[in-house]
């Protein structure tokens, strides 16, 4: 059993003040930053010259630019030195993921390849498996898929229909059924397949391109990301040596999920770099564009739209670098009690599943709307397949679907704090407890002068517990069914995001404030002073939804009361400080911040 003393652990922050350094941005080592402008250079050098043609579905050039990045160390970086890979920790690997996001499609290739196509073999294969597979899908020579979902079953992936039976001389399992969905499908030459052993033990395979009976289905038609490979993958009496069975027998969904749980935080630095990306190239359109004899950057409903992207952006950044520099450190504290590199990732990133689900949603949430402003910035330009706005609007929806949709997402969010406190990993009721007594005695323990944000968090937080509190009551009680309950359920998975954003964009703001890094400390407050104007709006907006679904009509107000005084933050002008924050924008002429 692991003993973690020095970290907030999985989910605490719901509880407890978070009060250590966390890591952001600005504390990159300069080897992060030699990295960073490595992957940087290629994203400029390598695939932007090349992009249209793989928008049109020249997938060989996806294998050329795979090969590229193995040969940089970069599609290693996750692995351990014994298959070849650089063995890099997860604040290095977001920053590789950050980097490569502005690709958009080729994005998905990099993430369906590094992660899972191969973590399901480093996680839970054999050590024959790793030493056969893992070198040549590192160095960029072989590339894997991932085939889960199937007609019939997407989401609920235990409903898969696709069959192994073994073979009469027990040398082998015949595979038959349909997958969809598949990235990467079109030119892979691993596929980590899923299938039920007699029809019911939900079990992990791993088939190789030229297995007799395994054949792909034509390219689908995408709304986007049309420069990455996407076909059906169809079995049909597929002989599977039994020793390419992955993991246990009838432990496929440990695969499934576990892997999946890896993957959500690594959608946080993608769509990061997404919206970092559509924000530089709205801005550098704002100050090209010339309309009534001035450029349209110079106009405040433009200015606006600028600034809500790089607020979004900015706070975003913040959540993906704490989560990062959480699974980083808790990972090297389980190395040093003697956990392998692999094991010590994996355990790593289950500790965080609540913090990943949020960066998977809010981050992809942030950049369909930085990518819908980018788009509105771009006028008709944006509509016009000759500009990268379109491309990048059409790419940024695929982040709200795969690695689980937002909605699952957001509902596992509850089932995740539920599940830790009925275990006592997560002792949710005494803080939600001392929350319901001072509503009743009206008592307030008295706080030390706080500014507005710090004194806002707090009462963000104190709106969690009492919501989320009063709903685990009542389920318990028999007195609600959640599983019947998605929409309460989503609005409070919504005001634990607007919580865990808002926390981490002012823990950043503080350690930089301390420290004199980063950008101007007044541009940094007015990036944190808007984006908690809108998170206290939207918390409001969510409490008032859920109170009203789930509360009785006698004790509304008086929970409403309570939710605007713990949401107290004051008033500030949103106009001037976007206005400011444009203007930076502008004058750096793209995302500088």
């Amino acid at each position: 059993m692991e003993t973690i003393t020095k970290l907030q652990k999985g989910s605490h922050f719901l509880i407890e003040g978070f009060t250590s350094d966390i890591f952001s941005p600005e504390n990159l080592t300069e080897e992060q930053k030699i990295i960073k402008s490595t992957v940087e250079e290629f994203v400029k050098s390598d695939y932007e010259p090349v992009a249209d043609r793989m928008e049109n579905g020249d997938f060989e050039l996806n294998r050329m630019l795979l090969k590229k990045l193995g040969d940089l160390g970069i599609l290693g970086a996750h692995m351990p030195e014994a298959y070849g890979g650089m063995q890099m920790d997860p604040n290095t690997n977001a920053v590789i993921l950050e980097s490569i996001g502005p690709t958009g499609a080729f994005s998905t290739t990099i993430g369906a390849h590094t992660g899972i196509g191969m973590l399901p073999i480093l996680y839970f294969g054999t050590e024959e498996q790793k030493q056969k597979y893992l070198p040549e899908l590192i160095s960029g020579d072989k590339v894997a898929s991932y085939c889960l979902t199937e007609p019939s079953s997407g989401s609920d992936a235990l409903a898969a229909k696709t069959k192994a039976n073994l073979s009469e001389d027990g040398k082998h399992y015949i595979i038959n059924g349909q997958k969809m969905w598949i990235t990467n499908a079109g030119f892979a030459d691993i596929f980590i397949v899923f299938a039920k052993i007699d029809g019911k033990d939900f079990t992990g395979f791993i088939l190789e391109k030229g297995m007799p009976g395994l054949t792909l289905g034509a390219e689908e038609k995408k709304l986007g990301i049309k420069g990455s490979s996407t076909r059906q993958v169809f079995f049909e009496n597929v002989k599977v040596p039994v020793e390419n069975l992955l993991g246990e027998q009838g432990k496929g969904h440990h695969i499934a999920f576990n892997v999946l749980n890896a993957g959500r935080y690594k959608i946080g630095p993608f769509a990061l770099g997404g919206s970092k990306g559509l924000t530089d190239l709205s801005v550098k359109y704002a100050n090209e564009r010339v309309q009534f004899g001035r450029a349209i950057s110079t106009f405040g409903a433009i200015k606006s739209k600028l600034a809500e992207q790089a607020v979004r952006t900015y706070a975003a950044e913040a959540a993906v670098y704490r989560t990062t520099g959480l699974i980083n450190d808790y990972a090297k504290e389980l190395m040093e009690q003697g956990k392998t590199y692999a094991e010590a990732e994996l355990i790593a990133a289950e500790e965080y599943a609540l913090e990943s689900s949020i960066l998977k949603v809010a981050l992809s949430d942030n950049v369909n709307v930085v990518a819908d402003e980018c788009v509105q910035i771009h006028g008709g330009m944006g509509y016009s397949e000759e500009g990268r706005a379109a491309r990048g609007y059409r790419d940024a929806r695929i982040a709200m679907i795969y690695e689980g949709t937002n909605e699952i997402n957001r509902m596992l969010m509850l089932n995740i704090i539920f599940k830790n406190a009925m275990k006592g990993a997560l002792d949710f009721a005494t803080p939600a407890m001392a929350v319901q007594q001072e509503l009743l005695t009206g008592h307030t323990n008295p706080l030390e002068e706080l500014s507005d944000e710090a004194t806002a968090v707090i009462g963000f937080r104190k709106t969690t517990l009492m919501l989320v509190g009063s709903v685990g009551q009542l389920a318990m009680k028999g007195k609600i069914n959640l599983k019947e309950e998605q929409e309460i359920l989503m609005n409070l998975a919504d005001i634990l995001i607007e919580l865990f954003i808002s926390e981490s964009q002012l823990l950043r703001y503080q350690q930089n404030k301390s420290s004199g890094k980063g950008a101007d400390l007044q541009l940094q407050k007015a990036l944190m002073q808007v984006q908690f104007q809108s998170a206290k709006n939207n918390i409001l907006k969510y409490a008032a939804e859920a109170v009203g679904s789930f509360v009785l009509a006698g004790k509304q107000q008086a929970y409403m009361e309570a939710i605007t005084k713990f949401c107290s933050y004051p008033l500030k002008n949103v106009k001037e400080l976007k206005r400011n924050i444009a203007d930076h924008l502008i004058e750096q002429n793209g995302y500088a911040l």
